[in-house]
């Protein structure tokens, strides 16, 4: 893969932990990602697989400049993702991923993002753009202008999103679980429109799925990351069983694999699951108050105790 071409997408010995209150690594967890390496070249299309909670979307969202890591650790188009901004002001480095949601102060967390304006707004408020090929993307995602944004269904609000992240002409494109709400022919044809762009103009794109229908010949090679670690890299010509029995029977495979490993290890060292599923502030603030969230306990003057910062705290995360 990629002969002769300079890579758009270099992971070098990657390792990564989310980080506790204090900005560091907590003591004894084990990394989220752990010494990867990758590649990925122009017009090329691959396929981030694995088992949830793999690490997926974690190297996704480093890889979109997401998380502050080394900046020798990973490169897009010749720079580190965090610290070079204007990768994703450009457009040349887009991550689509997740689903279209804010938090509202006093109302809740995880709202779907709405309000009563309409899909043509929206899209057409995206300064810098194309009108040709944003008027290709909203004709492929078969986007009603009119739509409003507040009485949309989850699946056509998807598409709105899809068609404000691919706008601008990327260079590199990160997918995170994007077509889960689309019906059967906005898939294909969203799909069919990827891989062309992207052999079309030289860009590559990165995607992670737990949907393989019609992924046969969409991919021409393979990531499949499993505790924590890159286990391959590979073209797609590699597995002459994706042919025989399709891509969905592969990857079961792969991944029956992968738990045994998994369950062999915990039997032999159950305190590491113990250890995996600790809690960790995640230094928030109350919605709306820009109060602290962390809950200290009082001693019997009133006055705070010191106190482990695992157990005491009223947003507590799990990580792991």
């Amino acid at each position: 893969m990629g002969e002769g071409q300079e890579p758009l997408v270099v992971v070098d010995n990657l390792t990564f932990t989310y980080p506790a209150i204090d900005g560091r690594p907590l003591p004894g967890v084990p990394p989220m990602v752990k010494d990867m390496n990758l590649k990925m070249y122009p017009g090329q299309c691959s396929l981030l697989l694995g088992a949830n909670g793999a690490g997926k979307t974690t190297l996704l969202k480093i890889l979109g400049g997401k998380h502050m890591i080394p900046q020798a650790a990973v490169k897009v188009m010749g720079e580190p993702p965090f610290h070079s901004t204007g990768l994703t002001m450009s457009g040349d480095l887009a991550y689509i991923g997740g689903s279209w949601q804010r938090d509202v102060a006093f109302a809740g967390y995880n709202v779907p993002l709405q309000g009563d304006f309409s899909a043509e707004k929206m899209i057409h408020g995206i300064q810098g753009t194309d009108a040709a090929r944003r008027d290709e993307i909203m004709e492929m995602l078969d986007i009603n202008p009119n739509w409003r944004m507040n009485q949309v269904s989850d699946g056509q609000r998807r598409r709105v999103q899809l068609c404000v992240g691919l706008l601008k002409p990327y260079k590199v494109l990160l997918l995170d679980e994007i077509t889960v709400d689309l019906d059967v022919l906005g898939r294909a044809d969203l799909l069919t429109w990827l891989q062309k762009d992207a052999k079309t103009r030289g860009a590559c794109i990165l995607y992670a799925t737990h949907i393989f229908d019609g992924l046969e010949g969409w991919a021409e090679s393979i990531a499949f990351v499993s505790r924590g670690k890159l286990q391959f890299h590979r073209s797609t010509k590699d597995f002459p069983e994706i042919k025989a029995e399709g891509l969905l029977h592969l990857v079961e495979k792969w991944l029956r694999v992968e738990q045994k490993i998994r369950l062999e290890e915990l039997a032999k060292n159950p305190s590491e699951k113990k250890t995996r599923d600790q809690f960790a502030n995640n230094n928030g603030w109350g919605a709306g108050t820009l109060n602290s969230t962390l809950a200290q306990p009082k001693g019997p003057d009133g006055e705070s105790l010191a106190f482990n910062p695992l157990n005491h705290s009223s947003n507590a995360v799990l990580r792991g």
